[in-house]
């Protein structure tokens, strides 16, 4: 259980650091500051970790229950 919950946590550092990525890549051809696309892009990134993370908790408690 340990190691699947590891898991979740580092696909979800891994999916917000390309969902930063992304939308900074997007964002910084219609913003022309630079702190706006980095503010933008964080709060992308920041939105996909929680989402990520709290979806892995949550199959993390219930994956062992239904395998029973």
């Amino acid at each position: 259980m340990r190691a699947l919950l590891f898991l979740w946590v580092l696909f979800s550092l891994i999916a917000a650091a390309m969902a930063y990525l992304i939308t900074y890549d997007e964002y910084r051809h219609h913003f022309p500051e630079r702190s706006r696309v980095v503010r933008e892009s964080m709060r992308t990134a920041l939105a996909t970790l929680l989402i990520f993370l709290v979806l892995g908790v949550f199959v993390t408690a219930l994956l062992p229950r239904i395998t029973r």
